[in-house]
């Protein structure tokens, strides 16, 4: 197979599929006066200067004595020692990165099993962030690393680690050796970039990258998979696939199980549609799919998760289903589906995960978690493999099942993780080993665990309640929520009370235990802040509430589908629904109310500002969407037109514009006290459009609106552990201040 003929093959069926064609400019859908254009110039000196003063306001105002309390409680949970250090098997070793106070950028290291089981476990540092910061000069962030599978009876020695050199998602990747701690001299080295590598052989890897030369998308993403062989430079790599620039990302890797050896490329082509191929005798072979099933490689076979009902054969599999087809036979031609998983109204699948022999399956209920085992050697009545619950998880928590490492020759290949949470819950983690049950009766999975290690308690769990609670939106969807509150919580509308979501990109809020927002939020006290009446009130903690709206992932691909594009104010009149339930409720009232959000979640509590600003008495936005006319053309925007719509098109324009916090805001408003972060670094989403929706709020005299924007820290805000509480404190900080004080 030539270059130009692997190029070609993927490139004519995509663009068979989406192409568009150049738009004129007569088509372009008009562009609203912007008159913080110059803030998008991210590292200009006048800008950096503008966001410098605004650091400086907005740091006089918070960084008081009681920030500093709060700040310290929080920093004291992210460093804690006592923490459960969480590892991933390889070989005979667990491995595990590490962050504290003495290693704020972190170890990566690795132990035994007895060792681990140990409560104090010796650990055999391969890596130390902070060291090779201080040698090298750059502020490095570990973001993981990937081995190659080792030849029969070797332990694994050879990785290539991510590194960011600011918390970006662009990553310098080198290859380094665990035996000699060493990056190996003359070995792999490919520069910063976004991207993705995968070990092929000893000798080469597959690459997705935009270093180089190498093209990227209009997402910013690589465009390309090469084929990079030891002492090449990515320039002179073999191209094996290449996607139109209006698509996603390219994605070129190598499944190394033994005698399963395959190789793959995707074409992402947005959030929620793709095209899978595989490589074989030396030609991509498409596994035909429509864009919108997501579809994974296990051993003998492929699994399928419709994000739209999908019609095979003359029957309909609705949209979250889990199906399964053997893999050799699917790419024959046959299209014999086992139904593994079908959703219902209250249940919905979050993900899965392989044993040796077996699949899990993490449900959420109502979003409470369920846990289903499929033993794929024994039919059901219905046509797919017979399933079992495992044990009964308690109502109101998170639980996740995944396989130690399913690869294992032993007795581990059936063992299995579970990590259970809750918000009044510290996690455990749990070790199991799945078997066939004993009883010949059943033709169930029996199972065999024990709590390994537990996470340490840092607030008085037992004075808190947890409840779920359901609002009605405006067009009658019940919409779930979690409130955690003290026991003795009086419904007297005066509680401070800080509402959080995301709604978007079929990501779930679920219930999970926060050391940080116990003691920032749940266990601050007011001083007895004054009623509405103008009598004394009796001092009272936070109330802590998640919603869980549509345009997440609690109920599945539809749930999500709900609030996609035109349908996107269904999010925020549920995030709306449940404030006013709050309200209604007695637990707290505007005054007593805020909100929070971070990116999607930013762009959720910059319309609850600008459309709802009677339900709040403040708001938190962070690493935010705001500007929804220009997002497509600022650091990765463009990846996000098929969730939220092209600003470019007329049509698409007229909808989003009425979610377009940045062209929303209006004279005469009581807007709620207003606080929005972002980070210097973030290559996601980008600092701009926080900068640019400031920026418009004070020159329009809108009261109390403060920013800061942290240096370094990527589009999580933080890249170490004091970066992280000082994020977490300023926002809580910020919304306590705001709510629960007297005036």
């Amino acid at each position: 197979m030539t270059t130009t003929e692997a190029d070609q093959t993927p490139l004519r069926r995509n663009d068979t599929a989406t192409a568009s064609g150049p738009r004129h400019a007569a088509d372009v859908a008009p562009e609203p006066t912007d008159e913080n254009v110059w803030l998008e110039d991210i590292h200009g000196e006048e800008q950096l200067a503008w966001v410098r003063e605004q650091n400086a306001r907005t740091e006089d105002l918070l960084q008081d004595a009681e920030y500093e309390a709060v700040e310290a409680g929080i920093l004291e949970v992210l460093d804690s020692t006592d923490r459960i250090a969480m590892v991933n098997k390889r070989g005979d070793y667990y491995y595990n990165f590490w962050k504290d106070q003495d290693h704020p950028k972190g170890l990566w290291r690795r132990t035994s099993w007895d060792s681990y089981l140990s409560d104090e476990p010796v650990w055999d540092v391969l890596l130390d962030i902070d060291e090779l910061a201080a040698a090298e000069g750059v502020e490095w962030v570990f973001h993981g690393a990937g081995f190659l599978r080792p030849s029969d009876g070797n332990e694994y020695r050879l990785a290539m680690v991510s590194l960011s050199p600011d918390g970006g998602d662009a990553d310098r990747h080198r290859e380094f050796d665990v035996e000699s701690r060493t990056f190996v001299d003359g070995g792999f080295d490919l520069p910063t970039a976004k991207g993705n590598v995968s070990w092929l052989d000893a000798d080469t890897l597959l690459v997705s990258s935009t270093a180089e030369g190498l093209p990227a998308t209009s997402s910013s993403y690589a465009r390309t998979g090469v084929k990079l062989r030891r002492g090449q430079s990515l320039a002179d790599a073999e191209r094996l696939f290449e996607i139109p620039e209006d698509h996603m990302l390219a994605m070129v890797a190598h499944d190394s199980t033994p005698g399963f050896e395959r190789t793959f490329a995707v074409d992402y082509i947005d959030f929620y549609n793709r095209s899978t191929w595989l490589l074989r005798e030396d030609s991509w072979v498409a596994i035909d799919v429509p864009t919108d099933v997501n579809i994974s490689a296990h051993r003998d076979w492929l699994l399928f998760r419709p994000q739209k009902d999908w019609e095979v054969d003359g029957v309909v599999h609705p949209a979250g289903s889990l199906l399964a087809a053997g893999f050799d036979s699917y790419l024959a031609g046959t299209r014999s589906l086992l139904v593994l998983f079908a959703p219902d109204a209250h249940t919905s699948l979050q993900s899965w995960s392989w044993t040796k022999d077996y699949l899990l399956l993490n449900l959420l209920r109502d979003v409470s978690s369920e846990i289903r085992v499929l033993d794929p050697s024994v039919p059901d009545p219905d046509g797919g493999w017979a399933s079992t619950v495992l044990d009964a998880c308690p109502p109101l928590h998170d639980v996740n099942a995944y396989a130690v490492d399913d690869e294992d020759l032993g007795p581990a290949g059936n063992d299995f993780w579970l990590v259970a949470t809750g918000f009044t819950t510290p996690t455990t983690l749990t070790r199991g080993t799945l078997g066939r049950d004993p009883d010949e009766q059943s033709s169930g999975v029996a199972s065999q665990h024990a709590v390994v290690k537990r996470s340490p308690s840092f607030f008085n769990e037992a004075g808190y309640e947890v409840q779920q609670h359901f609002a009605v939106s405006a067009d009658g969807t019940k919409v779930p929520y979690f409130q955690v509150a003290s026991k003795d919580l009086v419904l007297d509308g005066q509680n401070p009370t800080q509402l959080s979501g995301y709604g978007g990109c079929e990501i779930s809020r679920t219930p999970a235990y926060s050391g940080s927002v116990g003691r920032a939020w749940l266990e601050r006290r007011t001083l007895g802040a004054a009623s509405d009446d103008g009598t004394e009130s009796h001092s009272r903690g936070g109330v802590y509430v998640v919603a869980n709206i549509r345009g997440g992932g609690e109920y599945g691909p539809a749930w999500h589908r709900a609030a996609l594009q035109e349908n996107r104010h269904r999010a925020y009149e549920d995030f709306a629904a449940v404030a006013k339930d709050l309200i209604s409720r007695g637990v707290t009232s505007r005054r007593r109310l805020g909100c929070v959000g971070g990116s999607n979640g930013g762009l959720l509590v910059g319309n609850m500002l600008t459309q709802y600003p009677e339900l709040f008495g403040a708001v938190s936005c962070g690493v935010p969407l705001l500007d929804m006319r220009r997002y497509t053309r600022l650091s990765a925007g463009y990846s996000w037109i098929a969730e939220y719509g092209d600003p470019d098109v007329p049509s698409q324009w007229e909808f989003i514009s009425t979610f377009s916090p940045y062209h929303l805001l209006h004279d005469g408003v009581d807007y709620p006290e207003t606080f929005i972060w972002t980070a210097t670094s973030d290559d996601r989403v980008g600092p701009v459009q926080a900068r640019k929706m400031a920026a418009r709020m004070q020159a329009m005299g809108i009261r109390n609106v403060w920013f800061h924007e942290a240096l370094e820290g990527g589009h999580a805000g933080a890249s170490d552990n004091r970066q992280a509480a000082a994020l977490q404190a300023r926002s809580n900080h910020f919304l306590w201040r705001s709510l629960a004080g007297s005036n």
